[in-house]
């Protein structure tokens, strides 16, 4: 064989093995296509049915069931009253189906909680078969702070669900100050600046600075310029 006819067979079977890795490579992509389309099923109706067989239904195809809320319906307790996908969309193998179940009819009034502390906002909602929902805090210096200041929903009507939402009051914002320069300052002033502004005593930490004057404040947290409240601790480095 010459060297052309060589290099002839040697190109026709790199041909060959082209084109069968790419007749594999695609027929592996078609397989696992096929594999993951199988792996679908369709969502069941689960409306009207009982927590317990929409669990068996769901498992019969490897769905599995999460229950996101509770409210009250015209369907018997524990009965599925809302779904999430619907019934018939395509859901992938061990995905969750989101239900909502039923608490049964209407038959719980909700309590006024106006004025109330949200200790006792949320004792009365217990003895009432509820249970405290979103809270919100609005700062106002008319209502002690924790005081419930509205409700949702309002009281007197037919609970919908488990759970009623409040907004409380915070109370009267605490009075903030600006942290104020004090390297350089002995400490004996910087201490009467802080107390005279009704701010916390400082944590006082000596250090070794031989090119400070003994007593001086060589730093300070929080830095000069912070925003602070009576709370905020303030530490203060002095020269030893």
């Amino acid at each position: 064989m010459s060297f052309r006819e060589r290099i002839e067979w040697l190109l026709r079977m790199g041909l060959l093995v082209f084109i069968l890795a790419a007749a594999a490579f695609l027929s592996a992509v078609m397989a696992m296509r096929f594999a993951i389309q199988g792996r679908e099923v369709d969502m069941p109706n689960l409306v009207g049915k009982s927590s317990a067989d929409a669990q068996v239904l769901l498992q019969a195809r490897g769905l599995q069931l999460k229950v996101v809320d509770r409210i009250y319906s015209d369907l018997p307790a524990n009965t599925v009253a809302r779904q999430s996908p619907p019934a018939g969309e395509q859901m992938k193998i061990a995905q969750d189906a989101h239900v909502v179940l039923s608490l049964g009819p209407q038959n719980v009034t909700i309590p006024d909680l106006a004025g109330e502390s949200l200790r006792i906002a949320r004792i009365q909602l217990l003895q009432a078969g509820l249970q405290l929902g979103e809270v919100t805090s609005y700062s106002t210096p008319e209502a002690a702070a924790d005081t419930v200041l509205q409700q949702s929903p309002a009281s007197g009507t037919r609970a919908a669900s488990l759970s009623v939402d409040i907004l409380a009051a915070q109370g009267a914002p605490q009075p903030s100050y600006v942290m104020p320069w004090m390297v350089g300052m002995q400490e004996s002033e910087a201490g009467r600046l802080i107390t005279s502004a009704g701010l916390k005593l400082p944590k006082i930490t000596m250090a070794s600075a031989s090119q400070w004057p003994k007593g001086t404040v060589i730093d300070q947290t929080p830095g000069p310029g912070s925003k602070i409240t009576s709370d905020t601790p303030i530490e203060l480095v002095v020269a030893q």
